[in-house]
């Protein structure tokens, strides 16, 4: 008898992704730095973390990466995250980290990290989450890490991005691979076309204690109101289906922003002259998309942090190209300034 579906589908999805890593591994593994490797020795088995708050989504995570990494000859580790916002979150953390050692995972850590109040308590624990993360895949060497994102994640990831009216980037949602520093595939989210209830009902079925995050039910946050209040009002006036609707929706606005994206890099170089500055009548000729997302890539190459950096601030500073009247700079995130000067537009650190 075959194991129960909800975790024959964790584990096939898992399964998909490592089989990705691996790919990714013996490609480099084929091309050598002169010097680093013969091309006759054999490449060391890659090291595959999973992020692990102790969730359902992340236990169940951890819990099909154990049984799959063996098979592949992948070795496995895990890392939580105590982010410290709750009395006794250190002792929590160390509890999940002692579950992934007992599924058989190894290396596995623990690791405190400290959250700012840069972009709301949300966005900081995030920051602060994938810095740690970051620092421990480096730290081991892993080749990827595994998040647990849900396909009810990436609903609410693209309602939120509706609700900021921040284009067509925020309206992909999260990538199924994305990078950190260093790593252009760094992270991979093998659950993207899994609800949440097959990871809670894998967990149950595989009697893997879970613990429910008591800020995803706490109103004070944006994402939690969204979850427990906006998407059950939809579903109630639209009927069953907003969440695979909208996960679609971030799927093919994806497709189309890494399109135009593209388009962008192209371009840039078409609108500058020999100094490097932008023309504003050259960027005046391009379509709104293409330009606007170059007045974006400028702006974080001056110094905007990407999260700070909204559609309003972007439109700002499109009206000096498109409805000049002499207006004075724009202020950016990040103390970055953007303005018109003799034809050019120069953004800068103010």
């Amino acid at each position: 008898m075959g194991p129960h579906p909800a975790v024959a589908a964790i584990r096939l999805a898992v399964r998909r992704v490592l089989h990705d890593i691996l790919n990714d591994h013996h490609a480099s593994a084929d091309r050598p730095a002169p010097g680093e490797q013969s091309p006759h020795e054999r490449p060391p088995s890659p090291l595959v973390l999973v992020a692990c708050s102790g969730g359902a989504d992340s236990m169940a995570l951890a819990s099909a990466l154990a049984f799959e990494a063996p098979k592949l000859g992948i070795r496995a580790g895990g890392v939580t995250v105590d982010h410290g916002l709750q009395p006794g979150s250190d002792l929590r953390a160390e509890e999940v980290a002692l579950r992934l050692r007992e599924l058989g995972l190894d290396p596995v850590e623990s690791t405190a990290v400290t959250v700012g109040r840069e972009g709301g308590p949300e966005a900081a624990a995030r920051d602060a989450r994938y810095a740690a993360l970051d620092a421990a895949a480096e730290r081991h060497g892993a080749a990827a890490v595994l998040l647990g994102h849900t396909r009810d994640d990436q609903a609410e990831t693209v309602l939120l991005g509706l609700a900021r009216g921040s284009g067509t980037r925020s309206l992909s949602g999260m990538a199924a691979v994305s990078g950190g520093p260093g790593a252009a595939r760094r992270y991979r989210r093998p659950f993207l076309e899994l609800d949440r209830q097959i990871a809670r009902k894998a967990c149950m079925v595989q009697s893997l204690p879970v613990w429910d995050d008591p800020h995803n039910a706490d109103p004070a946050y944006t994402r939690s109101r969204l979850r427990h209040e906006g998407l059950p009002a939809l579903e109630k006036a639209l009927g069953k289906g907003v969440v695979e609707a909208l996960a679609r929706t971030a799927q093919l606005s994806r497709d189309d922003a890494d399109a135009l994206d593209a388009w962008a890099r192209q371009a840039e170089a078409s609108v500058r002259d020999a100094a490097g500055l932008l023309e504003c009548t050259k960027l005046y000729a391009l379509p709104p998309a293409v330009r606007r997302r170059i007045l974006r890539q400028a702006a974080i190459e001056a110094g905007a942090p990407a999260g700070s950096l909204f559609a309003r601030h972007i439109e700002e500073v499109d009206r000096l190209i498109t409805g000049w009247r002499g207006q004075g700079a724009i202020n950016l995130p990040g103390k970055v300034v953007a303005q018109r000067q003799g034809g050019r537009l120069v953004i800068r650190q103010g």
